[in-house]
C-alpha cells in the first residue's frame, strides 16, 4: 500500500541527533521532546523555544579520524526515568574522552574461509589492545534546573571504534528496567565472536535494575560480566545475545501483552527487524555460576538473535577466493561452525529488507537507524504499524537520500514484507541521511532525525521534524 506523509520541520542547525524522546519535566504537566546529539548536546523543545538541558562535550571522546569525519562513538543513549517527572533522574550512555587505545587488531578485519586462523581469533591483553571506553551514567535534574552527575552504572572497553549501539537506552514498562543495547563491538564480522559468549558483554540487551541502592566509586572498566563487582552483577540480567549493532529497543502494548521490537544492522545482504513477546531474562549472577561450575546454562525461552552465525536470515557470507579457477566467484559461509550451533536457537526476523534490491517498489538498503510501533490515528493507514528508518537508500549516490518505511506484525511464522513510505519534503540539492527514529510516550506521535552529511565533524546539518499527516 502506498503511503505518503508530510515531515514538519521542528528544529533546525543541530549536530547529528542520536536520541529523539519525550518526557515530562519535574514540575510540568506536558511531554517535551528531547533531542541528544552525537557530539555530546541534549536540548528539548517547549512551545516552541529550544531549551539546552545539558552540553557534556568536554566529556566525549575526540570524533573523527584522520581520513573521515565519520564516527559511531559519541553520546549514543539517553533515557529518563519513568518516574523522572518526580525524582529528575536520567541515564547517558557516551564514549569518554581521553580513553583512546590502538585498537584490539588492526582493521578493517575481514574474516578469510580458507584460513581457518581469522576464524578463531581472540581478544588479547585487553587492558593495552581496545579502542575507547564507554560509560553508563545516572545523572538527577536539581531542583534548580542543573542537571549533575549521581553515580557511574557501568565501564565498558571496546575493542573498536564501531557497533557501540545507538538510542542504546531505554526503559522497560514491562520489567521497569533500564535497557542497554551494546553493539558487538565492532570491526565487521565480529572477530572475536563476543556476541555468542555468554559472558561477554558485547553483542546483548542488558537489563540495569537502578532502582536497587548500588553506589560504587568509579566502578572498574570492564569487558567481561565477571569482571563486575558483586554489587553490580545483582543489578544486572541479560534478555538476549547474537547482537551485532542495535539502534534501541522499543515496546508495544497489545493484547496485555508487551511485543519487543529490535533491529539487527546488517553486515554484507540484510537488515532485519525482530519482534519478540516470551522471553527468558537470565540473571549475570547464573551466567556467572555457570562459568565457574563449568556447566552449560539453560538458554531454553532465551533471545538470540543468531549473530555471527547468521545475518537476519542468511547464514554470514563471505566472497572467497579459495578456488584456483579465477572465474569462480564462491559464496562461502565463513562461519560455519557458528551457523549451525545457532541455526535452531535463533529467533527468525519479523521482516528484512536487503542490500540489493532489483524488486521496483523496494531499495537498496545501507544501515537501520530506528524502529518505533505506531498507535495514533493522525495517520490511519498506519495505525499498529512498525515503522522503520534507514541510513541511506543506495550508498554512495548524491546527494543521498535516507529512507521511511513500514511493515506490520503477523500471527504466523512467515516473513513480513515491508513497503516504503513516501515523505512529502523538498530537501533540494542536500543530503538527507536518515539518523534517527523517535516517538512520544504513548507512541501516537513520531520524529524523524536527519542530517546532511555522513560525517559528524560536519556540524549543524541536522534537523528534526516530526512526521504528521
Amino acid at each position: 500500500m502506498n503511503i505518503k506523509v508530510n515531515l514538519q520541520p521542528l528544529v533546525n542547525n543541530l549536530n547529528l541527533p542520536t536520541v529523539l524522546k519525550t518526557a515530562i519535566l519535574p514540575g510540568d504537566s506536558f511531554e517535551r521532546l528531547f533531542i541528544a546529539t552525537q557530539v555530546g548536546e541534549i536540548y528539548y523543545i517547549g512551545n516552541g523555544v529550544v531549551e539546552t538541558l545539558l552540553d557534556i562535550r568536554q566529556r566525549i571522546i575526540k570524533q573523527g579520524t584522520a581520513n573521515s569525519g565519520y564516527d559511531e562513538r559519541g553520546l549514543l543513549g539517553l533515557a529518563f526515568h519513568p518516574k523522572f517527572n518526580n525524582n529528575g533522574l536520567f541515564y547517558l550512555h557516551y564514549s569518554v574522552a581521553d580513553a583512546q587505545g590502538p585498537g584490539a587488531i588492526p582493521v578493517p578485519f575481514r574474516p578469510n574461509p580458507c584460513d581457518p586462523e581469522t576464524l578463531n581469533l581472540q581478544w588479547l591483553n585487553r587492558e593495552i589492545n581496545y579502542d575507547h571506553i564507554d560509560t553508563v551514567e545516572e545523572w538527577v535534574l536539581q531542583a534548580n534546573g542543573r542537571p549533575k552527575i549521581s553515580r557511574t552504572l557501568l565501564n565498558l572497553r571496546r575493542p573498536f571504534a564501531n557497533h557501540n549501539g545507538v538510542n542504546s537506552l531505554n526503559f522497560s514498562p514491562e520489567s521497569g528496567k533500564l535497557v542497554l543495547t551494546t553493539g558487538d563491538g565492532g570491526a565487521g564480522y565480529d572477530p572475536f565472536n563476543l556476541s555468542q559468549n555468554d559472558i561477554e558483554i558485547a553483542g546483548k540487551i542488558i537489563e540495569i535494575d537502578v532502582d536497587m541502592d548500588v553506589f560504587i566509586n568509579n566502578p572498574p572498566v570492564v569487558t567481561r560480566f565477571d569482571e563486575l563487582p558483586y554489587p553490580i552483577i545483582d543489578t544486572l540480567t541479560v534478555i538476549a545475545k547474537g547482537v551485532r549493532n542495535i539502534p534501541g529497543i522499543s515496546y508495544q502494548w497489545y493484547y496485555n501483552q508487551y511485543i519487543k521490537y529490535v533491529g539487527n544492522v546488517g553486515q554484507d545482504l540484510v537488515e532485519s527487524i525482530y519482534a519478540f513477546t516470551e522471553h527468558k531474562p537470565i540473571p549475570v549472577a547464573q551466567l556467572i555460576e555457570d562459568l565457574e561450575m563449568n556447566s552449560k546454562p539453560d538458554l531454553d525461552g532465551f533471545i538470540n538473535f543468531g549473530w555471527r552465525g547468521w545475518e537476519g536470515i542468511f547464514p554470514t557470507t563471505i566472497i572467497s577466493e579459495c578456488s584456483d579457477d579465477e572465474s569462480i566467484n564462491e559464496k562461502t559461509i565463513a562461519f560455519y561452525n557458528d551457523a549451525v550451533e545457532t541455526s535452531e536457537l535463533r529467533i527468525h526476523p519479523l521482516t528484512c529488507y536487503y542490500h540489493q534490491d532489483p524488486r521496483p517498489d523496494k531499495f537498496n538498503g545501507t544501515a537501520l537507524t530506528g524502529v518505533h510501533p505506531y498507535i495514533g490515528k493522525d495517520i490511519p493507514e498506519l495505525t499498529g504499524c512498525v515503522l522503520f528508518t534507514d541510513f541511506v537508500q543506495d550508498e554512495g549516490s548524491q546527494p543521498g537520500r535516507g529512507v521511511l518505511a513500514y511493515t506490520r506484525v503477523r500471527d504466523d511464522c512467515i516473513i513480513s514484507e515491508y513497503n516504503i513510505i513516501e515523505t512529502n519534503y523538498d530537501f533540494g540539492t542536500k543530503s538527507s541521511y536518515y539518523v534517527s527514529l523517535g516517538a512520544n510516550l504513548d507512541q501516537t506521535r513520531l520524529y524523524l532525525g536527519v542530517y546532511g552529511s555522513t560525517n559528524v565533524t560536519n556540524h549543524n546539518l541536522g534537523t528534526v521534524f516530526e512526521i504528521v499527516p
